[in-house]
């Protein structure tokens, strides 16, 4: 098996905060997000006190990077003849940027526990074993959707390529693939055989999805790891 590709979304998101780093442009940015209203290219440019071609050269690159979005309109409030040019206008994005290194993925943790929680509320089954279900569902739903974006032909490296866009950054090991990074790490932590639980249904649920015959899912913990390692089907259970 070749090794998957780095992330590309881990890499926009870099992308996206590296280009803060750039002072004039962390200025316009942060003046924009601050107002209430879409803020022009002269808004800021006299707001920062930058020149109106400088500022704009930053606020298309924040734009590229998708940490601001454009809209158009003409500030007179008149249409037709003599209404005057739209302007064009900038605000945050709903895009949401985060990175974390190693990467972090509480928001699917957060999304498999409120939608057990919550069912369990419903039908007085114990948030734990839903916990289990939905996360097996959730790696049958995430190889799907590889299949559906054009998967790799190999169904192990499919399954590789979706953990590592989830942040589990599979290593080969001879016939293994090790886990080395746990998304949820500060959960697991605190809370390690519902999180432990939950890797390892997930991942079943991925492999089973995407076809991977070879290979299964157990609990394996090792410092510095995921929980989960993946092994041979012949191997003994440990």
């Amino acid at each position: 098996m070749d090794e998957p590709a780095v992330s590309e979304d881990l890499a926009a998101r870099v992308a996206a905060v590296a280009a803060l780093d750039e002072p004039s442009r962390r200025r316009l940015y942060d003046h924009v997000v601050r107002q209430s209203e879409p803020v022009s290219r002269d808004e800021a440019a006299a707001a920062v006190d930058l020149a109106r071609t400088t500022a704009a050269f930053h606020l298309d690159r924040l734009v590229a990077e998708g940490l601001l979005e454009v809209s158009y309109e003409r500030r007179t409030g008149r249409t037709g003849p003599g209404a005057g040019r739209t302007a064009k206008l900038y605000r945050r994005s709903q895009h949401q940027v985060g990175v974390s290194l190693p990467e972090r993925r509480y928001d699917l943790a957060g999304r498999l526990l409120a939608a057990a929680v919550a069912e369990a509320e419903e039908t007085g089954e114990r948030p734990r074993d839903i916990a289990d279900r939905k996360a097996r569902e959730l790696g049958r739903e995430l190889a799907r959707d590889a299949a559906a974006d054009g998967a790799a032909a190999d169904p192990a490296l499919t399954a590789l390529q979706v953990l590592e866009a989830h942040g589990f950054e599979p290593r080969e090991e001879g016939a293994e693939v090790a886990l080395v990074n746990c998304p949820f790490h500060a959960l697991a932590q605190e809370h390690t055989a519902l999180v432990c639980g939950m890797n390892l249904q997930l991942c079943s649920g991925l492999l089973a999805e995407a076809g991977v015959t070879a290979l299964a899912a157990r609990l394996d913990p090792r410092p510095g790891h995921c929980c989960v390692r993946l092994t041979p089907k012949t191997d003994p259970q440990p």
